[in-house]
């Protein structure tokens, strides 16, 4: 499994070539931002393409469906299943409960990147992939979308999966988390309050935090060597900092700052897998979250991509985007806990 946070950075190196689609992509979304950071909502919900559940399986036999976990505020989630074993004996896969990106701000469990996201760690990590779809700020600020992760294990914990969602058995024991960009965020935060409460059926296995979004009042050198280097900027970042921390609060509110000394992690906090762009501007601060939990003692592996942008596991054709994938089947291969519920 690939290893270390390299001291290069990416200043003084130019971004290697990407496919034209990715080049168009990227260039739509920073028309979605205006230079201050604040959002085209109408030009942002007329790119973020929607895709249904659908019960018929697709080609590799990955199936989704859509529940309910709190009907009062609205909290639902995508459950992707992978196609049942010929095996009678194949044991029970894992759980991958699965937080999308887009600052706390933006997106949802149907926007078609994170749907194909999903379905294809499904797939390839044969795992029953729930993705949750929290609210959002700003209209719900900081602690919602943690919130609702939480309810999202709760429900887990005291129903499982509806048969005719998750179409195989499933382990409970083996329960990780995973999320990039805010979802990385989140999936800390749900990492570590659940490993303060009470043991439960439902045990979180490990965390995989793709290029977490993590921040502070200080400017690192990432941030002013990276910014607006593609559709990411400091002034984006801050924005969604505003919107979904508590009015009035800093960026070095504990929800942002996580990392340094004072970072609490409960003694189960579980094994963590950390992924790291090249070429995103928020590296120092996940560098420095890496930092923290070796301090802590806690198990960790790292996984470094040099020319990776931020948000590049979205885009299937990107190699980093394949290897992304393998190296999570690996973290959940040795993770696993081999025992079923």
């Amino acid at each position: 499994m690939a290893g270390v946070v390299s001291d290069d950075s990416a200043a003084g190196r130019r971004m290697p070539s990407l496919p034209w689609r990715v080049r168009v992509q990227l260039a739509a979304l920073k028309l979605v931002h205006r230079r201050d950071g604040s959002i085209r909502r109408l030009l942002f919900s007329l790119g973020d393409l929607k895709a249904s559940a659908s019960a018929r399986p697709d080609a590799a036999g990955v199936r989704s469906g859509d529940i309910t976990i709190d009907a009062s505020s609205g909290l639902w989630a995508r459950v992707f299943s992978p196609s049942s074993s010929a095996d009678a004996d194949a044991p029970p896969v894992p759980v991958i409960v699965y937080f999308h990106g887009g600052g706390f701000v933006l997106l949802s469990a149907a926007s078609r990147p994170y749907d194909a996201f999903c379905r294809r760690i499904c797939r390839e990590l044969r795992a029953v992939v729930v993705s949750v779809n929290y609210r959002l700020a700003p209209e719900h600020r900081f602690p919602a979308a943690y919130d609702d992760g939480v309810a999202t294990l709760h429900y887990l914990d005291a129903n499982a999966l509806p048969a005719d969602v998750a179409t195989v058995p499933v382990d409970l024991s083996s329960c990780f988390l995973a999320g990039d960009s805010a979802g990385g965020n989140i999936a800390h935060h749900v990492a570590q309050r659940w490993a303060s409460m009470s043991a439960a059926r439902l045990r979180v296995a490990g965390a995989v935090l793709i290029q977490p979004f993590f921040g502070g009042e200080e400017r690192t050198d990432a941030e002013v060597a990276l910014d607006r280097v593609t559709a990411l900027s400091v002034a984006v970042t801050d924005r969604y900092w505003r919107e979904f921390l508590p009015e009035g609060s800093t960026r070095d509110h504990p929800a942002a700052r996580v990392c340094g000394d004072a970072i609490e992690l409960a003694e189960a906090f579980p094994p963590a897998m950390v992924v790291i762009g090249g070429f995103d501007l928020l590296k120092d601060w996940q560098a420095r979250y890496v930092e923290a939990l070796r301090g802590k003692g806690k198990p960790l592996v790292v996984v470094e991509y040099p020319d990776a942008f931020h948000g590049f596991h979205a885009f299937p054709q990107l190699a980093d985007a394949g290897k992304l994938v393998e190296e999570m089947k690996l973290f959940v291969q040795e993770h696993n806990s081999k025992r079923g519920v």
